[in-house]
């Protein structure tokens, strides 16, 4: 087990992100080489068609992403306290309530899938395609949840360098599958969602049989399994919370997908493009938040109320210095990123996407703070604000695709982003100075307090 709870906090938080940070980068190629082959075999109507389900597939897994590391953060806090016995109950009802998730999700998202792609506006001549695709996505939720889960209980002990291990493997298949399914063998736009499910499908195997060898002290036992009343009390605010978090912040980049759909094709494609390259400046973010919540569950559980603090102030002026060398590579770079991701040579796509990332870039610093934030307050047990915050995130966004996007159009989407941070940072900013003075009086009282108390929700 990795130990967050000793040692500058900034070099064990940045140590812990690393692998982290390559293994989203390995995550999000999953798409940019879907996006890549499927714009260069299949042509842009495919693309397109692709491009209008993405907002929901990103809804669907990040939110059971979001439910495996709240739980997650329990089970991190477990191990700083060093509970080997809640530790497992905690482990064994993450893996029942997110099988128990996901599971439904799937099957509803299924049984209404038409009346689903009907909302999101989505044309009747991207419709056949745009269905291909995402039943297949939806159809292998549970090999993403299985991996995710694996991946949360890892990073809970400190081990984050195992799942990156297992990405990679993933990827490589994904390629070998991406070009056999649909170069070789013609399979369409469903051959590239089966090539992805797949080669999920082998990371979260591999992962569970390295986890069940490697590290004995996470086998549980069937009646681990059994979750508990005291242990849900724990797991299912953290959890849901964390997911709703995610959940709000790709439902408002739905909404803005439901105005972009009637914008014609070369829109649609010019945003998926500036999407996929968005993504990649801002994981650092992610991570970093990803990081945190290990950090400051594993700091909650041994009473470090002080690392907390200083390492969220800590890698708040790291991810400054991302923001500054993103912005530089946008406004010199940004044309030849977006063709590299397209395969496009479009005037209309280019420009419009190459707009989008400039405006964008230049505001980096608030959803570098937000991400840090929201994930910091989770790990130590604070899930109303960052809800809060989110909400607001996803109100901002219906709010422009509704009276913004029809007046001005792909403009209203651009300078949605922007504003929404600029608001949904407040509550954060409040919050955290609260959160701050709760752990400093915390931190006097710690002799005073049982593991069971703080992780006790408000």
């Amino acid at each position: 087990m990795k130990n967050l709870t000793q040692g500058n906090p900034l070099k064990v938080i940045l140590l812990f992100a690393i692998p982290l940070y390559i293994g989203q980068l390995f995550q999000l190629s999953y798409g940019l080489i879907d996006t890549r082959i499927i714009g260069s075999v299949l042509g842009e109507k495919s693309l397109a068609a692709v491009g209008t389900t993405t907002s929901l597939s990103d809804l669907l897994v990040e939110f059971l992403n979001g439910i495996a590391c709240g739980f997650g953060i329990i089970v991190s806090t477990f191990v700083g306290a060093q509970d080997e016995t809640k530790m497992k109950k905690a482990i064994g009802g993450t893996v029942t309530l997110s099988i128990g998730i996901t599971l439904f999700i799937t099957a509803f998202s299924l049984l209404f899938l038409p009346q689903i792609l009907q909302f999101l506006n989505v044309s009747e001549e991207l419709k056949p395609e745009a269905f291909q695709y995402i039943q297949i996505i939806i159809a292998g939720l549970i090999a993403t949840t299985l991996f995710n889960v694996c991946a949360a209980i890892l990073r809970a002990i400190g081990d984050s360098y195992t799942p990156l291990l297992f990405l990679v493997i993933s990827n490589v298949l994904n390629i070998v599958l991406d070009y056999l399914m649909v170069a070789s063998l013609g399979l369409g736009v469903s051959g590239a969602a089966m090539a992805t499910v797949i080669a999920q499908t082998v990371s979260a195997v591999c992962c569970y049989f390295y986890m069940r060898k490697k590290h004995p002290q996470l086998r549980i036992s069937l009646r681990d399994l059994k979750v508990n009343k005291a242990m849900c009390r724990q797991l299912i605010p953290s959890g849901l919370s964390m997911g709703f978090m995610i959940s709000f912040v790709t439902l408002g980049s739905l909404a803005l997908q439901t105005g972009i759909n009637h914008l014609g094709t070369n829109i649609i494609v010019a945003h998926t493009a500036a999407r996929k390259v968005t993504m990649i400046f801002l994981i650092p973010f992610f991570v970093l938040g990803t990081a945190l919540a290990t950090y400051c569950g594993q700091n909650l559980g041994a009473k470090e109320y002080g690392r907390i603090k200083r390492g969220i102030s800590d890698t708040i002026l790291v991810s400054f210095i991302w923001c500054g060398i993103v912005l530089a590579v946008v406004f010199g770079l940004a044309s030849r990123l977006v063709s590299l991701v397209t395969a496009s040579d479009e005037p209309e796509i280019i420009q419009m996407a190459v707009l989008y990332l400039r405006v964008n870039s230049v505001f980096y610093f608030l959803p570098a703070v937000i991400c840090i934030l929201r994930n910091s307050m989770q790990g130590f047990g604070d899930t109303k604000m960052p809800l809060v915050s989110s909400f607001i995130e996803l109100m901002g966004k219906v709010l422009m695709a509704w009276f913004l996007v029809p007046v001005i159009g792909y403009m209203g989407v651009i300078i949605s982003e922007p504003v929404v941070w600029a608001v949904m940072v407040i509550p954060l900013v409040v919050g955290i100075y609260r959160d701050f003075r709760k752990l400093t009086k915390m931190k006097g009282e710690a002799e005073d307090k049982t593991l069971d108390n703080l992780l006790t929700p408000d």
